[in-house]
């Protein structure tokens, strides 16, 4: 009975390696040559983020890109996973979104696409969108321990007021938290270089001090913002006005995770509604 049983598994085990070099698996996938153009496209045009302003359809050069499906909704992007970008030949092509249930056409501009990864930021409905470096891979460290850092990449994308874009450049910066007990914090730092109107800084290391150990971690880190002169010095923190209409320092903090890549972008108006007031709006990258 033993050997009868040892026979029938082995003629099983046979069957299905057979069966496996005969059926074998494909996956519906090509390389991407390095001449193609990879992007991801961006809604950050400060307005309010209820479903009428979802653009519903997407077109690239009359071909479709994205439907109601999945629609691009404010202040997010496509295609919404993380390390994903659609592909097109490099070079002009003709973009179109379609917003709300109607479908109305609301933009229609030809973009120059590079080969390579980009991102595509839609600002402003009367402008040509930003198309900026994707900067990957992304930064990678060895650390000691089970890490320490989050990746963090600035866009400035700050108005004065409806239609006015700021002429300020302004430097990113954060600060973590050393010790949970007593509160005590890091000396401020750097994130990236000063930027100013449409422009982002590289992926920066910001440092996380895990609140639990034994973990994958995360932290909290705060953030603020220095105004840049044109020769290079700081001005003090950025003034800007918050959401009962008084004109105060900016600060913010988000809950940083140890590993992943993040976009923080900076949108909205400094000195008008306190409806689309500035603030970063963050996005994940990886």
């Amino acid at each position: 009975m033993k050997n009868i049983t040892k026979i029938g598994l082995f003629l099983l085990c046979t069957f299905l390696v057979a069966s496996c070099e005969k059926n074998e698996i494909e996956y519906m996938a090509e390389d991407v040559s390095v001449t193609t153009a990879q992007f991801q496209i961006f809604y950050m045009v400060p307005i309010s983020t209820g479903s009428s302003n979802y653009i519903n359809k997407i077109e690239l050069n009359g071909d479709l890109l994205s439907t109601d499906a999945s629609p691009l909704k404010v202040n997010s992007y496509l295609p919404t996973s993380a390390g994903k970008y659609y592909t097109t030949q490099a070079g002009a092509s003709k973009l179109s979104f379609y917003k709300g249930s109607n479908l109305d056409l609301v933009y229609d501009v030809t973009v120059d696409l590079p080969a390579g990864k980009s991102t595509v930021i839609i600002y402003n409905f009367d402008e040509a969108p930003l198309v900026l470096d994707a900067k990957v891979p992304y930064p990678s460290y060895v650390t000691d321990g089970t890490g320490d850092y989050t990746n963090i990449r600035f866009y400035n994308l700050m108005y004065e007021s409806e239609g006015i874009p700021t002429d300020l450049t302004l430097q990113y910066q954060f600060q973590y938290t050393l010790d949970y007990d007593t509160g005590e914090k890091s000396e401020w730092a750097n994130v990236g270089e000063p930027v100013a109107f449409g422009e982002a800084t590289s992926w920066s290391r910001v440092t996380v001090n895990k609140t639990v150990e034994i973990s994958s971690g995360n932290g909290r880190v705060d953030y603020r913002i220095r105004v840049i002169g044109d020769d290079g010095s700081d001005q003090g923190n950025l003034i800007l006005k918050n959401s009962y209409g008084n004109m105060v320092e900016y600060s913010d903090w988000w809950t940083g995770y140890i590993g992943y890549a993040r976009h923080h972008m900076f949108i909205g108006y400094r000195n008008d509604s306190p409806t689309y007031r500035a603030r970063v709006r963050q996005n994940t990258a990886l």
